[in-house]
């Protein structure tokens, strides 16, 4: 008869052993407690204090946390239009982009020819994807001090991008073609890559920010475009023609109607040296399909048959060399009839001051959008909740004015004073 011998192995860590010992422990101290109560009452409590200092040891004995360790984050996409798709670092498929799929470190998305998507970050940086694009998300984190880092690389097609009051020393950085672009807070600039037709172009609209290629820093402020080919040595920066200012219907305008069509007037600011202006009106605020497209020698237009429900505009002028400008701010308005219009629920939680900047917390309805003095507050929650951090206010007293408005023409405002010592 054969005899085999088995020998069973069983792994006992070192934290395995020491929580038995320390229960053991607990065990013969609670012995001698119901026998000597008053003698070891004070023992006791020396043992109770030994075994939680060394449970928060064993429990915290993993890797140990950095001070300036980086933590990954995530950014969600707040408005989609068309065919956007998305592809995770951790997955070679792709996937249709949606408000529930978080965007991480290493993730892809891309546009088709009629898809565009707003991005927004944790640190208030909001990237608009517009029609045949492809980025990918190169950093996204924040450390403890939360400082925040967020990087994207446009492999092609064109980005629109916005920075927020974000803290010093974070960054916020777009990569294209092998040259970076920092971009300070409360800046904005235009991103194109054509990798086919071998152009490369970064532009600040708003704000200043430095692009980085090899080895050279070019500093462009507003409506400076840095551009490049992937044989130059170094990149050409230029002046651009700065856009009209759209003044009339406002951003966030109700307009009113007494039923059927609408006549409206649009007027923008006139602009020196134009031959005329392009004017667009679309039902998206991406434009990637438009109801009016039109060329006009003055710096107004009268459109009728407009119908109920929401509107944007844009404006553009150009010389005599059909040389364009850029795109003037997108202003919305909603055409509504006469005695539908509600006032929406909008609550504000009491400012905080950070310097000359103010920190805004409220909540509205669910799906509303909120404008702190014209600029859209690019995240809300799905409970209609909303944070924002305003520009520097200059010192001395400022108001700031607050409006909620829904797809049905619901709007509400609220003003608030504060002084800036």
């Amino acid at each position: 008869m054969d005899f085999a011998i088995h020998v069973a192995w069983k792994t006992v860590t070192y934290r395995s052993v020491a929580l038995g010992v320390l229960f053991l422990m607990s065990v013969f101290s609670a012995g001698l407690y119901f026998a000597f109560p008053q003698l070891t009452q004070n023992g006791i409590k020396s043992v109770t204090s030994l075994t939680g200092k060394l449970m928060e040891r064993f429990a915290s004995s993993g890797a140990p946390v950095k001070a300036n360790s980086m933590n990954s984050q995530q950014a969600h996409i707040t408005a989609l239009d068309g065919t956007v798709r998305v592809k995770k670092a951790s997955s070679n498929s792709w996937v249709n982009a949606d408000y529930n799929v978080p965007l991480e470190k290493g993730d892809v998305v891309q546009t088709g020819s009629e898809g565009m998507a707003k991005i927004v970050f944790g640190d208030g940086t909001n990237y608009t994807v517009k029609q045949d694009s492809l980025i990918v998300i190169e950093e996204n984190s924040a450390n403890e001090q939360q400082q925040t880092s967020v990087a994207i690389a446009v492999s092609t097609g064109t980005v629109d991008l916005a920075t927020a009051t974000y803290m010093q020393g974070s960054k916020s950085q777009v990569i294209v073609a092998g040259a970076t672009a920092s971009l300070a807070p409360n800046s904005a600039a235009m991103v194109h890559n054509d990798p086919n037709g071998d152009r490369h172009e970064i532009m600040v609209t708003k704000g200043t920010g430095d692009v980085a290629r090899n080895g050279e820093v070019l500093h462009l402020t507003d409506y400076q475009r840095a551009s490049f080919q992937e044989d130059s040595p170094r990149m050409a920066k230029t002046q651009e023609i700065g856009p009209p200012t759209p003044i009339a219907p406002a951003n966030m305008m109700p307009i009113f109607s007494s039923g059927g069509s609408k006549t409206v007037e649009f007027s923008w600011t006139p602009m020196a040296n134009a031959a005329g202006y392009r004017f667009r009106i679309s039902r998206n605020p991406y434009f990637s399909s438009t109801i009016v497209d039109r060329k006009v020698n003055t710096a107004d237009v009268i459109v009728s048959g407009l119908s109920e429900g929401a509107y944007y505009w844009v404006v553009q002028s150009y010389d005599a060399k059909e040389q364009s400008s850029l795109e003037s701010e997108k202003n919305r308005f909603t055409i509504i009839p006469k005695g539908n219009t509600t006032a929406i629920n909008l609550e504000l939680d009491p400012f905080v001051q950070h310097g000359h900047v103010i920190e805004l917390m409220g909540k509205t309805e669910t799906g509303a959008r909120v404008m702190v003095n014209g600029q859209e507050v690019p995240v809300i929650g799905t409970d209609g909740s909303f944070h924002y951090f305003t520009p520097p206010l200059p010192p001395g007293e400022s108001v700031i004015t607050i409006t909620a408005q829904n797809a049905k023409g619901g709007v509400n405002t609220l003003q608030k004073k504060i002084v800036i010592q």
